[in-house]
């Protein structure tokens, strides 16, 4: 804790000596963004703290997927993110619990309602399909609706500036495990008509899941193969209209074990996703009118195909469906003012099938297909000029079950001159009780709605060759939803308090070489139900999050052609659950270093390699679960 705090102040000394140093004016970090409020703008204008994390960033990451890639930003922590392929992604966001943080795949949000905690799979994307990466911070609830209690992650696929009608790019890697990645893109435009294909592959040998703490039982290998495919059109009526349509297939299969510390053979997950949209956008001067309709479907289906102990057989079923649909649009007043109003519809339902033979025979059961819905309207007021902005906004949501919920949203900035800016606000979020929560054998139909609110202040300063952001934020929780180990239903605890720091900073001490970072401070209280005696206790910390988190990177440009970067990252000692009715158990710190390096020919062609945990540490996000090894991989990407 110590060496944590210690660097984070050397890097908030060094960058007021560097400021005091440098009066170039610049705005590196004032990125045009759209998840904050629907709309483009400079994140200079919003009082939301937004992170870009951009084309330059995810072609330098190819050799990581999606989750790695947002494992390494402030105040995010992916649990699985680092353990092997195919395992599942839980998305911890300023400490917050899982499935609190909503996903948006360009702008819609995509969720499974099979999911305990109605999450969205990570594994479904390539990092290769990926344009650009959002990252909006604080309760979202008024803007995105249920579940942006901690924030949202904004996934954009679709590509701009497309030029020329035919354009093909073509990756292929090859690395340790066994590890194989394919991925090739069509993409043009052809008069009023933009078109983008992709196709990306990924396989490979793995390592064990589970954890032989014993080091003799000789765990198999967990394998993975996955596939992706997308496509989508625009067509430009004229200048003011654009219609849209997409499609993307995804679908994967990995080998998984039993249980923490229990090997298993045979035993695969098989994850399919298939979502399908259209769209249009009417924009003047003055006007933006956005409509768009979403359907996804989701199955999963674990397949124990054969093992020693009970059961000896498994099939295990999970069918989801989901609908979007939203319009909104923009009118701008005049005087700095903005005026935002939509609504949406939100359709999920979801059914489950289990089938297993034992030795006390056959086993059947199902949960049947069940459905909620909900309709909400939302408005925001923006207001901006030279120096201050404010949005304030509100959501009324009607849904299906809990009746009527209201959000709101207060976001202040205010820019001193050129180099400082001061932010903040507060904001209410809502989740709904899943599917899963409330008519699963486990589920409790009379579970409330977790209901949230967020406050968060915070410091920009920007120069030419360096800046830099600290946020300070308190998040309180209350109706959370947790496991009843007694009932074995889930209930609602009492209340769960978030406090943290998030500093990120760029700096370019030399024309050619940049060094970027993030730290991240959070504790957590949470009253829920003791997992040793089952009485109502309070925990000050929160399971498989850690209270300090670094993240570091030095690049450096030797030629024009030549770049390579070295990174780390650091995470503190957190708890994890340990057995039934035994404490929780510490999971030790640790440091991992990784490195990458690429040469380009020209436009048409670069090589790349990637290296992670080049020391081999030994680590574990999960208790009972293995880190990933030593790895290293290395490909060619070509454009034409």
């Amino acid at each position: 804790m110590s060496k944590s705090l210690t660097l984070l102040a050397a890097l908030l000394t060094g960058s007021s000596v560097f400021a005091q140093k440098d009066t170039v004016t610049t705005r590196v970090l004032d990125e045009v963004v759209v998840t904050a409020n629907k709309t483009e703008q400079k994140q200079s204008t919003t009082g939301k703290v937004i992170t870009v994390i951009t084309k330059a960033q995810i072609e330098k990451s190819t050799g990581k997927t999606v989750a790695q890639l947002l494992n390494e930003q402030a105040g995010i922590t992916i649990n699985g993110a680092l353990s092997n392929a195919g395992s599942v992604q839980t998305v911890f966001m300023r400490g917050a619990a899982a499935g609190r943080t909503l996903i948006l795949m360009d702008g819609i949000p995509v969720n499974d309602p099979s999911q305990i905690n109605n999450d969205f799979d990570l594994n479904f994307f390539s990092i290769n399909d990926v344009e650009r990466i959002e990252i909006c911070k604080g309760a979202q609830s008024t803007l995105y609706g249920s579940d942006a209690i901690a924030g949202v992650i904004n996934i954009i696929t679709t590509k701009a500036n497309i030029t020329k009608p035919i354009n093909v790019k073509a990756t292929v890697t090859g690395g340790s495990l066994g590890t194989n990645k394919t991925n090739l893109q069509f993409y043009g435009k052809a008069g009023k008509f933009t078109y983008t294909t992709r196709y990306a592959r990924l396989q490979t040998n793995g390592f064990s899941a589970a954890y032989d703490s014993t080091g003799v039982k000789n765990f198999d290998n967990d394998a993975y193969l996955g596939n992706t495919a997308n496509a989508a059109v625009q067509y430009q009526a004229n200048k003011q209209l654009m219609f849209k349509a997409f499609t993307q297939y995804s679908q994967y299969t990995a080998g998984i074990d039993a249980s923490a510390f229990t090997d298993k053979n045979f035993y695969d997950i098989h994850n399919k996703n298939h979502t399908s949209g259209a769209g249009f956008v009417y924009k003047n001067d003055v006007l933006s009118v956005t409509g768009n309709y979403q359907y996804s479907k989701q199955h999963r289906n674990y397949d124990d195909n054969y093992s020693t102990g009970a059961p000896i057989f498994a099939l295990n079923d999970y069918d989801a469906v989901t609908q979007f649909a939203e319009a909104y649009t923009s009118v701008k007043l005049g005087s700095g003012f903005t005026l935002l109003g939509g609504a949406d519809y939100r359709y999920a339902s979801m059914n489950n099938q289990y089938k297993s033979v034992s030795s006390f025979g056959p086993f059947n059961s199902s949960f049947n297909d069940t459905s909620m819905n909900q309709k909400s309207v939302y408005t925001s007021l923006h207001y901006n000029d030279q120096a201050f902005s404010m949005e304030i906004g509100g959501r009324l949501t009607n849904h299906s079950r809990y009746g009527t919920h209201y959000t709101y949203t207060v976001n202040p900035s205010y820019t001193f001159d050129e180099h400082y800016r001061i932010f903040g606000s507060i904001a209410t979020g809502f989740k709904a009780p899943s599917l899963y929560e409330l008519y699963s054998s486990s589920g409790n139909i009379d579970l409330k709605a977790e209901v949230s609110t967020n406050y968060e202040v915070g410091l920009q300063h920007t120069y030419k060759k360096f800046s830099d952001r600290i946020v300070f934020f308190y998040r309180t929780t209350d109706n959370g939803i947790d496991y009843n180990s007694v009932t074995f239903k889930y209930f609602n605890y009492v209340n769960q308090k978030t406090r943290g720091i998030e500093y990120e900073f760029t700096l370019q001490p030399a024309e050619h070489f940049t060094l970027t970072g993030n730290y991240t401070f959070i504790t957590a209280q949470e009253s829920t139900q003791s997992r040793i005696n089952f009485k109502d206790t309070v925990y000050n910390y929160s399971l498989r999050r850690p209270t300090h988190s670094i993240n570091i990177t030095a690049g450096y440009n030797f030629t024009k052609a030549f770049y390579a970067s070295i990174s780390g990252k650091y995470v503190s000692s957190r708890y994890d659950v340990g057995a039934y009715k035994k404490p929780d158990v510490i999971l030790g710190d640790y440091f991992l270093l990784g490195a990458y390096a690429e040469y380009t020919f020209g436009d048409r062609l670069k090589i790349f390699a990637d290296a992670q945990n080049i020391a081999n540490r030994k680590f574990y996000d999960i208790n009972g679960y293995n880190g990933i090894p030593d790895m290293f991989n290395a490909g060619v990407t070509f454009n034409w």
